[in-house]
């Protein structure tokens, strides 16, 4: 069933995000947001008729020429300009999963009436997403500062019935859905150009699309070491409420009774163990897993307020008949909060290879490297060796990109937050992160069916035999990368809330 989305001045929260992004959805403005934007617009337009002050990128150029004044005849060629000449993106296209957030967070930014565009040009925006026309961006290009420039204008291109954008598959000119709908290019008013292009939406659609993955990939992360824990023969102790009570930190609390959930009624936790304690990387799963998680919650809260906000320049308020040249789009909240992220995530999956290096070592009555047969078999000895691998490159990919600033626009915009490049090198993390813990949950189910006949818990069983339908336990060497890559797929598609943690 289509699920319909009314853009409106109510907060816009993760958890519609994810409905809108989980299932098919179409766009319609409500009467308040349509109210609001023509309103600024009749506004704007009073006001360049009647003021002869400069405007900065109404009534002139933009950046380091917000000196040189513009005809009012040429206002309109002044925007269109401005779209074509920004749109420098390089690399690689952005995931058009990534563009589709994109679409809806300028929408929504641009629907608070204080940014001056015309009614049509949200519309035709809306048009794009309801339609599944997705404007081609490229991920190389934004300082993220003076808003995402140049993905911005790749993503406003068609709007002029210029660019390209993919649909039904195939990547074709703007022009060409335009003459499959009937519908005239946008011509741009006074503003629109810069309304469009300023702003934090290439940032924000990756951090709201790393984010909806990460709620998840915690989840996954609580589980498989839950997995791992049991598989290792650790000790639950570590995971009673008072210790975790007495520190006080809500990711810790909530990581330490998520595993004493889903290792309730197993019997291998519960059975006498000759070890005093565990390794850091199982006795201290609350307090690094609850760390990320923290840190993650912090950054949603960020987003969420990003996802609610006008990040154009200049703002405009017509109930107090000012027009204000400031910096909302500049990314700095974004920027450290990507850097933040990554970080956090990159500490999920780090634990998580240390824990592999544990299953694999030969202890606590396990076999060397998880091999049924040893010597003939090299068994599980080289998926550590890809985790390890994997684990670097996310630390590499964890230098912040926020400590950096070049001058740009010949020194008007002379501090840049490089958020762009940060949440670019995020998504590497995250899908690294998927990885990873793919790998783990490979090496922790082998690990256990070196326990039978034991059982772990009910709700760890059940994973069991949801995972051994799509990958088999390893008796003798085979191509590994299928068996990673499957285990890969197992966590992508299949949702961690059916544990209800």
């Amino acid at each position: 069933m289509m699920h319909v989305h009314s853009i409106s001045p109510e907060k816009l929260t993760f958890e519609a995000l994810k409905k809108i992004f989980s299932s098919p959805c179409k766009l319609q403005l409500s009467e308040t947001s349509a109210t609001l934007v023509k309103q600024c617009r009749e506004y704007l337009d009073k006001k360049i008729a009647s003021q002869t002050e400069p405007i900065y990128g109404v009534t002139t150029g933009f950046g380091s020429l917000c000196n040189h004044s513009i005809s009012s005849a040429d206002l309109s060629q002044l925007q269109k300009n401005l779209v074509m000449s920004h749109a420098c993106g390089m690399g690689e296209k952005v995931p058009g999963e990534i563009v589709r957030i994109m679409l809806l967070l300028k929408i929504q930014s641009l629907s608070y009436g204080k940014s001056g565009v015309q009614l049509k040009t949200i519309e035709r925006l809306m048009d794009f997403f309801n339609h599944d026309v997705l404007p081609v961006v490229y991920s190389q290009g934004s300082l993220g500062a003076s808003g995402d420039l140049s993905p911005l204008a790749h993503l406003s291109l068609p709007l002029l019935g210029l660019g390209e954008v993919v649909h039904e598959g195939n990547t074709i000119p703007a022009s060409a859905v335009y003459e499959k709908f009937g519908w005239e290019p946008i011509d741009l008013a006074s503003k629109e150009g810069l309304a469009l292009l300023n702003g934090t939406q290439f940032m924000g659609a990756y951090g709201v699309y790393i984010l909806l993955k990460a709620f998840d990939l915690e989840k996954w992360a609580d589980i498989i070491g839950a997995l791992s824990l049991d598989a290792f023969d650790g000790r639950i102790e570590p995971f009673f409420d008072p210790v975790h009570q007495v520190r006080h930190h809500k990711g810790q609390i909530r990581t330490a009774e998520r595993i004493r959930k889903l290792l309730d009624g197993s019997e291998l936790i519960n059975r006498p163990k000759k070890h005093v304690q565990d390794p850091y990387s199982f006795r201290c799963i609350p307090q690094v897993h609850g760390a990320s998680k923290d840190a993650i919650a912090y950054v949603a809260g960020v987003f969420e307020d990003e996802v609610n906000a006008v990040t154009d320049n200049p703002t405009i308020f017509p109930e107090e008949d000012l027009i204000i040249s400031a910096g909302n789009f500049h990314g700095q909240p974004l920027a450290l909060s990507l850097d933040f992220l990554a970080i956090a995530m990159a500490e999920l999956g780090n634990i998580s290879e240390r824990r592999v290096y544990r299953l694999i070592s030969g202890t606590r009555k396990l076999p060397s490297f998880l091999v049924a047969h040893p010597g003939l078999n090299s068994g599980f000895m080289i998926p550590q060796y890809s985790a390890a691998s994997i684990v670097s490159q996310n630390k590499q990919y964890c230098t912040p990109s926020s400590v950096d600033s070049i001058e740009s626009s010949q020194g008007q915009e002379d501090h840049v937050s490089m958020g762009a490049n940060g949440a670019v090198k995020a998504l590497k993390v995250l899908e690294n992160l998927e990885k990873l813990l793919a790998i783990e949950l490979l090496n922790a189910a082998q690990a256990l069916e070196f326990r039978r006949p034991d059982k772990t818990s009910p709700a760890l069983e059940r994973l069991m035999g949801e995972f051994r339908k799509q990958v088999a336990f390893i008796e003798d060497d085979t191509i590994m990368y299928k068996e990673m890559h499957k285990s890969q797929e197992f966590i992508h598609n299949y949702s961690p809330d059916v544990f209800g943690i």
